[in-house]
């Protein structure tokens, strides 16, 4: 059964164009060292709850939207290994040679990795 790394992130609109192409560059990147699947979403029919939601999770602020995002691999040890060499290629630095104004509130990021339990 696959393996899922998954991220909430919440995203200032203004910087959506920015993050989008900060994840297609860092998706290419992934892919190349072996996920099997790179995935970037972003809210489209996200509600606010009242105990809990995607937005209340990220802390959503007005102006950011919420996006969703998971990597497929074959097993833990696949992601591991896969996230050693991405977390060494240089391209992933040079993503952000300004760390002072990322494309989002990494503070805010959620994230985990996840064994499947069920697959179709």
């Amino acid at each position: 059964m696959a393996y899922i790394d998954g991220f909430l992130i919440p995203i200032p609109k203004k910087n959506l164009a920015a993050y989008r192409r900060m994840a297609r560059k860092a998706g290419k990147v992934w892919m190349e060292y072996g996920a099997l699947q790179y995935i970037e979403c972003v809210e489209d029919d996200v509600q606010s709850g009242k105990l809990t939601s995607f937005p209340q999770a990220v802390q959503l602020k007005k102006g950011e939207v919420v996006a969703f995002s998971y990597i497929v691999y074959r097993s833990r040890r696949h992601r591991d290994s896969v996230n050693r060499k991405v977390m060494a290629d240089p391209r992933i630095e040079a993503m952000m040679p300004d760390k002072s104004k990322p494309p989002f509130d990494a503070r805010r990021m959620m994230w985990g990795g996840f064994k499947s339990i069920v697959a179709m």
